[in-house]
C-alpha cells in the first residue's frame, strides 16, 4: 500500500456501494487500484497522464473519475459514508456554511461549449446496489455553455471558481457546490443547505435538517434568514453594519435586532478548518480539471477521504 492509498478498513467501508460492471458488459478493472489512482492525482494534482504505473492505464483512471463524477457516484459513496457516522452518532450537527476562492489553472480553460451529451438510457433511475449498471443511469452533468457555465469566472483573484460548502462540527464537509468566481455568497446559501442529504442506515427519510447554522456577515440578508426561520433552524448570523444603522434611524419601525450567540458563533471556524483539510488536496486548491462537473467530483472525492480518515 503506497501512500495515500486506501486502507484494508476503508476500502471494505465503500466496496459495498460500488457499481459491478459498466454498460459494455463487462468487469470493470480492479476498483480499489483505479480508486487508488484517483486519490492520488487529487492528493497530488499530477497530470493523469503521469499517474505512476502501479495505477493502471492513465486514461482508464481518468474515465473512471470523470464517468463517476457525471453520474453522482463519489456523492453516493460520501453520503453511505456520512449516514454511517450519523448511525453511530458521530456528527455534530451545529454546522457552518462559507465558501472559499479557488484559482483556476490555464489547464482549466478551453472546454466545449457544447453541454455534455444525454446517454441512450435516459430517465434510467440512480443505482443503489451492485448488480445495477452506473452507465445506465448517468444523467446529463452540468456545465457547457462558455467559462460560466463550467464554473469559471472572474474575481479579484483572476481566473477563478468558488467552492461553497457546509461542514459539521468536526470539520467535515457535509455537502459542495461549485460556481464562477465571482458568484456572491448569498447566492449559494439555499441550494447548500439543501444539498445536505444523510441517509438513514434502516428505513426512514434522510435527514436534511440541522440543529442550528453559523455564517458569516456575507449571509446577513433578509432571503437567508426567513429560509432559516421558515424551517425552522436556529441560527448564528451577525448583523451587517449598514443594515444595523438603517434599523436603528428607522427607530421602532425598524423592528427587533436578529439574534445572535456570541458563543456559538466561536464554533463558526469549523468550516475553516474544512476548507483548509479539502486545500490539502492539491487538485482541490488549484482547479486543473475543465468540467465543473468534473472538478465538483474531485472535491468530493476529497470530502470523501476526510470522512473516512476522521
Amino acid at each position: 500500500m503506497g501512500r495515500g492509498d486506501l486502507s484494508d478498513a476503508e476500502w471494505e467501508r465503500l466496496r459495498p456501494f460500488l457499481p459491478v460492471s459498466n454498460r459494455r458488459c463487462g468487469r470493470w478493472r480492479d476498483h480499489r487500484q483505479v480508486i487508488d489512482g484517483i486519490l492520488h492525482r487529487v492528493r497530488t494534482g499530477v497530470q493523469w497522464r503521469d499517474l505512476p504505473e502501479r495505477f493502471g492505464p492513465w486514461k482508464t483512471v481518468y474515465e473512471r473519475h470523470r464517468l463517476w463524477s457525471g453520474d453522482g457516484t463519489w456523492e453516493r459513496l460520501l453520503q453511505q459514508v456520512q449516514a454511517a457516522a450519523d448511525a453511530a452518532g458521530e456528527i455534530d450537527w451545529d454546522i457552518s456554511v462559507d465558501s472559499t476562492i479557488v484559482r483556476a489553472h490555464q489547464h482549466a480553460a478551453g472546454a466545449r461549449t457544447d453541454p455534455p451529451p444525454v446517454p441512450a438510457s435516459k430517465g434510467a433511475e440512480v443505482p443503489e446496489h451492485q448488480g445495477e449498471t452506473a452507465w445506465q443511469s448517468l444523467r446529463r452533468p452540468p456545465g457547457g455553455g462558455g467559462a460560466g457555465g463550467e464554473g469559471l469566472g472572474r474575481s479579484r483573484g483572476g481566473f477563478t471558481t468558488k467552492l461553497h460548502l457546509s461542514a459539521d462540527g468536526r470539520c467535515r464537509p457535509l455537502s459542495l457546490i461549485v460556481t464562477p468566481g465571482q458568484r456572491a455568497d448569498c447566492t449559494q446559501f439555499k441550494p447548500v443547505l439543501e444539498k445536505i442529504r444523510v441517509p438513514k442506515s434502516g428505513p426512514g427519510r434522510p435527514r436534511k435538517k440541522p440543529d442550528s447554522v453559523a455564517a458569516d456577515k456575507a449571509y446577513s440578508n433578509g432571503p437567508c434568514r426567513e429560509y432559516l426561520r421558515r424551517r425552522g433552524i436556529r441560527h448564528t448570523i451577525p448583523e451587517k453594519t449598514d443594515s444595523q444603522a438603517a434599523r436603528l434611524r428607522k427607530g421602532s419601525r425598524g423592528g427587533r435586532p436578529p439574534g445572535f450567540d456570541e458563543e456559538r458563533y466561536k464554533k463558526r471556524n469549523t468550516i475553516e478548518r474544512a476548507i483548509n483539510r479539502l486545500k490539502q488536496h492539491r487538485a482541490v486548491a488549484t482547479r486543473y480539471d475543465k468540467r465543473r462537473y468534473v472538478y465538483l467530483g474531485t472535491a468530493t472525492a476529497a470530502a470523501l477521504t476526510i470522512w473516512l480518515r476522521t
